[in-house]
Order: C-alpha cells, then sequence, then structure tokens
C-alpha cells in the first residue's frame, strides 16, 4: 500500500534501531535521506543494498514535497530518514508530513531514538510536563526567545552544538539565575557519553575548563512553583 514512513535512525550507537525500522528500510521503493552519504553508510551496515536515496534536506525539502507526494500517490512506498534521530524533531520532515496529510496521503511514524528523551529522563529533573524547545535562534531573537521562559515551571529542554553552548548556558544563568539547576548531556549513546549536572554557575564552570565536544542536549529545571501564603487562625 502506498505511505510514507517516518522511520527514526541512531543517534550514536548502531544498535539503537528497531527490527520494525530496517525491515521498512528493506521494503521501500526509495529512501529520501538529509544526507545520503550518512544513511547510505546505515544502509550498507544493515546489508540494505540498491536502495534508491533521494536527497530531502532543510534547503530543498520545499522544492521536493511535491515531487515525493505525487510519487507516493502513484503507488511508490517512501521512507523519510534523517541523519540521526526521529525526523521531524529538529530535523526536515514537517513540511512533506503536512502535505501528505493535506492530499489525503497515508503517513505512518515509527518509534525510535531521539536525543531529548534520554537526556529528559537521565537528567532526574521531573518529566511529566516538559516544555521541548530545540535548537535556539543562533543570533538575533535568542535573547527574546529566552526571556519569554523566564517564568516557565515546566522542565526546559533545548538542543545546542558545542560551539555555542557556553554562551548559552550564560545566557541562561543570567535570565533564570545561577543557582538554577541544569543537566547537560552530550554525545549520547556514544562511547563519550557524558552527563554533567549542577547549578548553571557550576555546569558552566565545568565546560569553560574542558572543551565541549559533541552534540548537547540542555536540560533546565523550571522555575520552582511560587508557595502560597497558609491562612493562620491568628
Amino acid at each position: 500500500m502506498p505511505k510514507l514512513y517516518i522511520v527514526p535512525t541512531p543517534i550514536g550507537n548502531l544498535e539503537d534501531i528497531t527490527l520494525r525500522a530496517v525491515r521498512i528500510l528493506r521494503e521501500a521503493d526509495a529512501v529520501l535521506a538529509e544526507d545520503t552519504r550518512t544513511t547510505g553508510f546505515l544502509l550498507k551496515h544493515l546489508g540494505i543494498e540498491d536502495k534508491k536515496l533521494f536527497s530531502h534536506h532543510k534547503f530543498n525539502e520545499h522544492q521536493t514535497v511535491e515531487l515525493v507526494a505525487q510519487r507516493i500517490a502513484a503507488g511508490e512506498t517512501v521512507a523519510l530518514v534523517s541523519d540521526a534521530g526521529t525526523p521531524g524533531i529538529s530535523d526536515p520532515g514537517f513540511l512533506l508530513v503536512r502535505t501528505c496529510v493535506e492530499r489525503g496521503i497515508e503517513v505512518e511514524t515509527l518509534p525510535g531514538a531521539t536525543a531529548f528523551v534520554p537526556a529528559l529522563v537521565n537528567s532526574g529533573f521531573p518529566c511529566d510536563r516538559f516544555c521541548f524547545e530545540g535548537f535556539l535562534p543562533q543570533k538575533k531573537g535568542k535573547r527574546k526567545r529566552v526571556l519569554a521562559l523566564a517564568e516557565e515551571e515546566r522542565t526546559m529542554i533545548f538542543y545546542e552544538s558545542p560551539y555555542r553552548v557556553v554562551k548559552t548556558l550564560e545566557l541562561f544563568a543570567e535570565v533564570f539565575g545561577p543557582e538554577r539547576p541544569v543537566a547537560v548531556s552530550r554525545e549520547l549513546t556514544k562511547v563519550y557519553e557524558e552527563t554533567v549536572r549542577g547549578t548553571l554557575e557550576e555546569v558552566l564552570s565545568h565546560f569553560r575548563e574542558r572543551e565541549p565536544k559533541g552534540e548537547f542536549v540542555i536540560v533546565l529545571a523550571g522555575r520552582p512553583k511560587k508557595t502560597k501564603d497558609v491562612p493562620t487562625d491568628e
């Protein structure tokens, strides 16, 4: 049956792919890849040869969604993957899914790897309610976005690159206060996986002394809830 499959791929450790994902990648008529070289390496590792690979990334997705939707409508089964994790979560995917939904094309999303879930659970902060912010603007609008979260009581999650993580933590310390608890995870599922926990001031000190390397997930505790005054009999 023609369909668009959203297929999560490992964020580091190649063992973190489901049997179902492997089957879908093997059976699909075509695979849309953020980077065909990265996906080609994964498919080779999985023993999937001679698969049609097409580029679908943030620089061309506006131009390719129409063609992909037409191919599926014509009877093809297409699998969408990103370089790592679940497509649509800070990666291309949303535009294609929306187009298929609008055209009445069936979309099926497989469960699987994504970086923020293990980072959130590993943080030790409340996970029943949380706020996923993804990547902050690199320059213009970054401070404004952070200031808008000043009163947020839910646990907050951010993605960041090693080149900006210290500046981002400095901004957080300025806005949320240096004593706000934070957990910073890097290189999740990989050999040098690390989670640094403490106050913003303590974690900042850690990464000022040690050069940040790898991809980062910052999990920031929400603002403590204000306690209501307890009435007395006096």
